[in-house]
């Protein structure tokens, strides 16, 4: 069994960001800190959990997007899997959906996987898209935000939450699925993967032919800075009072 991961290399959801001069994108200058995207994490534990399950079988983690990108495949390869595929080009960096789900097609229908795993939404433009975009170029089906995934043979039952109550989803493989956070806990990587992962190979690949771009931002911007929290004086009585009028006549919710 073939498991391949789709991981996003994405600035840290802790560290701040800023703008780029165009207004229209984030400056990777400006981002110490990057990684995984947070649901890929979860994509790539439970093709972990599936491998370790069956007791064989193959994890490939792949990445579209700049050389740097490396770094994001290389702790993939230290938390467990076992090789790499790069899709490098610097225009992924910023790609809209189909432009990503394009590239990262060419290297499914070349690995030939029996799953595709992917988090339910990439940190940045793609909106849950690319998962889907994805299946449709490969003709598969897919089951999105799953909470749940059961694997017997070559059959699968999938479960999604829904408002008020669970989708149960039955199919055969290969297939899509998208990963939530209610799938599993992602582990960290051991001491020992790290070193392990030094000698894992990380394969690079250009990219296909893209499609135009369909979406474009006119402007990008950061939410307002927000103002700084008041502390009001004295005794509990009168802290009481002061906290309702300003409640009613600065914030206007009462």
């Amino acid at each position: 069994m073939k498991y391949l991961v789709c991981i996003k290399h994405v600035p840290d959801t802790e560290t701040k960001v800023a703008v780029h001069d165009d207004g229209k994108r984030l400056d990777p200058a400006a981002v110490t800190k990057w990684g995984a995207s947070p649901y890929d994490e979860h994509a790539l534990e439970q093709a972990l959990v599936l491998r370790e399950a069956a007791g064989e079988g193959e994890v490939v983690a792949v990445c579209a997007g700049p050389q740097a990108s490396q770094t994001t495949l290389r702790t993939a390869l230290a938390t467990g899997a076992d090789r790499a595929i790069l899709i490098e080009d610097d225009s992924l960096a910023d790609a809209e959906s189909l432009a990503r789900a394009t590239a990262l097609a060419a290297v499914a229908r070349k690995e030939q996987p029996d799953i595709l795993l992917l988090g339910k939404y990439g940190v940045g433009t793609d909106e849950g898209s690319t998962g889907p975009m994805l299946a449709e170029l490969l003709d598969w089906p897919h089951v999105a935000a799953i909470s749940a995934l059961v694997l017997e043979g070559q059959t699968f039952t999938a479960s999604r939450a829904v408002e008020g109550g669970v989708e149960i989803h039955e199919g055969t493989l290969p297939a899509l699925f998208t990963c939530d956070k209610a799938l599993n806990e992602p582990r960290l990587p051991s001491l020992r993967g790290i070193m392990q992962s030094k000698k894992k190979p990380i394969e690079t690949q250009a990219a296909p032919e893209l499609p135009g771009a369909k979406l474009q931002w006119d402007a990008f911007s950061l939410p307002p800075a927000r103002q700084a929290g008041r502390l009001i004086d004295g005794d509990p009585e009168t802290a009481a009072n002061e906290l309702v009028r300003l409640l009613h006549e600065e914030a206007k919710v009462l």
